[in-house]
């Protein structure tokens, strides 16, 4: 009896819906992106394990609206909808542009914000008077935005994405871009209190942000929309947005808001487009991901040769110092390292392109393990050739060139076609510094159109068949030298 009882209680729970869910759980789990996300959720200044932010405000309304409490889920804002799909949180708030594809995999709640587009500049500049001139420039703006579908629909813009709300404006003050074109609670927060940069003109475009929910929680939307239209009626939206600085009069329009009529004024044709049509994206993104990865590998087989030499048959301070960089380069992460590159050299006057600071980065820290492997193969030479040649009267640069080089590469040139594979994935890692390589360009374009699982299998196999000739190529040369030392 007692099992039966179990069996159906549990029967139960698996059949309750989200809303009772979170009724009987008491918390409401909200998933949300809180790194540079300002002035939408961001750590509090003061106390940095509290989050704050206008829809941290809007969320915890909702969860006392529910009699529940909130709970922010920390995930990546590319990965908010497919997390939400996976029922990793109830629900999703994050500036969460309503579009068309969008919504065939999820469902929004009444919007709850009229977004616009502001376009910032610097101070000093004249060449740009309008958001047509913007022609043949460098523009920053955020992955999968709103933004950046009308710079692409202007055509001839040079986009340059972004990850975080806060490094587009730091690179206009900089110079390596000439605007930053992104929605205006953004620019209000980074844009306008810096006294380096200016607004141009008056805020284009217009759209909602929507409560992104899942398909099967119809109920959950339905309750989600009665608080918000509350809150819009009673004022309490109005008063969050007034105390963050971000409430103008497009949003009187939320309470005329019909969801018979077009969800946005930046709603295009967004008719299902086959996959053949993404392929010269993605092949463009593939393209940069080789010059990244060869020019990067060319420098880290350059430097890290430099470094073993430097560090077996230098001088004492020398060698002590390749050893040193190796040793650092090997125990701190690639990204903390190409921050440094981009986003600090600036502050001793050393500005780096994203391209430059991405062979750079990459080049140096694939030296310092390219270095380790070019020693192993120096080390596994018997002492007894080094001797032999020393007898033959042979100086010591000709001992290492003739002697010791052909030897040691031939025997790590496994190790270092393994790394330059290597190399091609951790490549992605530069799209933190601005750069749209193979994995950037597959998630611009699967958050934008919602296609993760074609697109994902499209771009596994172009990183497939930029791998694979590497490993034919290696066992082919293998296989030569080791005739040629036969």
């Amino acid at each position: 009896m007692k099992f039966f009882l179990l069996f159906t209680f549990f029967c139960s729970l698996a059949q309750a819906n989200t809303l009772d869910k979170i009724r009987e759980r008491g918390v409401l789990l909200w998933g949300a992106d809180a790194a540079g996300a300002a002035p939408y959720l961001f750590p509090n200044p003061r106390d940095p394990n509290e989050l704050i932010g206008f829809e941290v405000e809007l969320a915890h309304t909702f969860a006392k609206e529910l009699g529940v409490a909130g709970k922010q889920v920390q995930i990546n804002w590319e990965s908010l909808i497919p997390s939400l799909q996976k029922k990793d949180f109830d629900l999703s708030l994050d500036g969460i542009e309503i579009t068309p594809d969008r919504q065939k995999v999820v469902l929004f709640s009444r919007p709850f914000f009229v977004y616009t587009e502001q376009l910032v500049v610097r101070k000093d500049e004249s060449h740009i008077k309008q958001f047509e001139d913007l022609k043949g420039k460098k523009v920053g703006t955020l992955a999968a935005s709103a933004a950046m579908e009308i710079l692409e629909n202007l055509g001839g813009v040079h986009i340059q994405v972004y990850e975080s709300q806060v490094q587009p404006y730091d690179d206009l003050v900089l110079g390596r871009i000439d605007a930053v074109f992104l929605d205006l609670p953004i620019a209000e927060y980074f844009g306008r209190p810096n006294p380096k940069l200016k607004f141009l003109g008056e805020p284009i475009g217009e759209g909602y942000y929507g409560v992104a929910i899942r398909k099967e929680d119809v109920e959950l939307k339905m309750e989600i929309d009665r608080i918000i239209e509350k809150l819009l009626k009673n004022g309490t939206l109005q008063g969050i947005y007034e105390k963050w600085g971000i409430w103008n009069k497009s949003q009187e329009k939320l309470l005329q808001w019909d969801e018979r009529t077009s969800i946005t004024g930046l709603e295009q044709a967004h008719s299902e487009v086959p996959l053949s049509s993404f392929l010269p994206t993605l092949l463009r993104g593939a393209r940069t991901t080789i010059f990244l990865s060869c020019a990067s590998m060319g420098l880290a087989i350059l430097l890290g040769l430099f470094l073993t030499l430097i560090r077996l048959y230098g001088p004492r301070p020398l060698s002590d110092l390749s050893y040193l960089y190796i040793e650092i380069y090997r125990g701190t992460p690639i990204l903390v390292q190409l921050f440094i590159l981009y986003y600090g050299l600036p502050n001793i006057g050393i500005t780096l392109s994203p391209i430059a600071a991405s062979i750079i980065g990459l080049g140096m820290n694939y030296a310092a393990y390219e270095a380790e492997a070019y020693r192993a193969g120096i080390s596994a030479i018997p002492k007894g050739q080094l001797e032999a040649g020393s007898a033959l009267g042979m100086t010591r640069v000709h001992i290492i060139s003739r002697i010791l080089l052909p030897q040691a590469i031939r025997i790590s040139l496994p190790v270092v076609t393994n790394d330059f594979i290597a190399l091609f994935k951790d490549s992605s890692i530069v799209s933190m510094v601005a750069m749209v390589e193979l994995t950037k360009t597959y998630t611009i374009l699967a958050t934008t159109k919602m296609r993760f699982f074609e697109l994902g299998l499209v771009t596994a196999f172009l990183y497939f068949a930029m791998s694979y000739p590497l490993s034919f190529l290696s066992r082919h040369l293998e296989k030569k030298m080791k005739r040629g030392f036969v």
